[in-house]
């Protein structure tokens, strides 16, 4: 029996279906995540990936396959449904009122070892798909670790096994996707848990980190690049990579000592921005966000010195404890802590002389 949870309306997942006309799925949806065409359907890894579609009628399908990430379909702006590791097949949400609606399907959780697959949108039958909505004008990125992917932030308990992170996690409420809907502004959430900008969490997965995986759109696939598209050029990023780092003490057998961390970590850094600069152009603004960590100031100190160090309309950004519960899974921010975080996020960026 499939699982699912949040149903404001009747779901049917009818395995094997699929929209009946075979054309590619980015020809009737707007999405500004990152994705690989594959024939008729699109592939995709990173939180937060989401597709928005307009239709009139009574219902609409989703054709999707994921045996690892969670969903929500949203019409006209409600979750309908939250669909849990949905099997192949066409999801559909029936009962709705006979008009024209907007629809958008949202990447709920992280999966960075699994592909995902949406075949499109279909609208149920006496309706009809209608032409995709117009992309934004202001596009932001933001490029993080199990902070910004919104980790178990709607847990009721810091206890959590890895099962309840994954139903517990929405990226869709997490700070960067709430402050990006805020703005009006289109957006990308570039997150991956555990990684750090040179190290991992307690110093896991020695030889990798999140520069490991960023430049690819399928994450469990090794030399994947993704296909920036010329429309994709964010006039602001923010980066949230150190937590990882600096929150666990160096173990033995680590190739660092404290003081050859912090320089290697912002010898990383420096290297990442000018990447981004290299991509994005000298307008965009590029903001490297710190944040309390309990046992050390190292990461706040020494992402204040590469901001010192640049001034290629680079800023930094620190977000306090005050006012954080941090009930999420793990002591992780809880999806309070992201509303939270999400208007100091917003305020900041009323500050900064933003070209949008």
């Amino acid at each position: 029996m499939k699982r699912f949870a949040g149903i404001l309306a009747v779901v049917l997942v009818v395995a094997g279906a699929s929209p009946a006309a075979a054309v590619c799925a980015l020809d009737q949806v707007h999405t500004p995540g990152r994705v690989q065409e594959a024939g008729s359907s699109l592939r995709f890894s990173w939180p937060g990936v989401h597709f928005e579609g307009r239709f009139r009628g009574t219902g609409i399908g989703v054709t999707l396959q994921d045996p690892a990430a969670d969903y929500e379909i949203q019409v006209d702006g409600s979750t309908r449904a939250t669909l849990v590791t949905p099997a192949p097949g066409t999801h559909w949400v029936h009962g709705l009122p006979d008009a024209e609606h907007t629809v958008r399907l949202v990447k709920r959780s992280e999966s960075p070892w699994a592909t995902s697959t949406f075949g499109g949108f279909a609208a149920a039958p006496g309706g009809v798909l209608l032409g995709k909505p117009a992309a934004r004008t202001r596009q932001i990125e933001f490029i993080g670790d199990s902070y910004t992917a919104g980790y178990g932030n709607l847990s009721t308990s810091r206890d959590c096994t890895g099962d309840q992170v994954n139903r517990t996690t929405s990226a869709d409420r997490a700070f960067g996707a709430l402050t990006a809907r805020r703005l009006g502004a289109d957006y990308q959430l570039n997150a991956f848990s555990g990684r750090g900008m040179v190290r991992n969490y307690n110093g896991g997965e020695p030889g990798t980190d999140y520069r490991t995986y960023y430049d690819r759109a399928l994450l469990a696939v090794a030399g994947d690049v993704w296909r920036k598209p010329a429309s994709w050029r964010p006039q602001l990023v923010v980066v949230g990579l150190g937590i990882n780092d600096f929150s666990t003490a160096l173990n033995p057998g680590e190739p660092w000592t404290p003081e050859s961390l912090v320089a290697a970590y912002k010898a990383a850094y420096h290297g990442f921005l000018d990447k981004l600069r290299a991509r994005y152009g000298p307008d965009t603004i590029i903001v490297v966000s710190s944040t309390h960590l309990s046992n050390t100031s190292v990461f706040t100190q020494t992402a204040q010195q590469i901001v010192t160090e640049r001034g290629d309309r680079v800023r930094h950004w620190y977000y306090a404890e005050t006012g954080l519960d941090y009930l999420g899974c793990h002591w992780h921010p809880s999806a309070h802590d992201h509303e939270v975080i999400a208007q100091r996020l917003g305020d900041f960026v009323a500050t900064l002389p933003l070209n949008w």
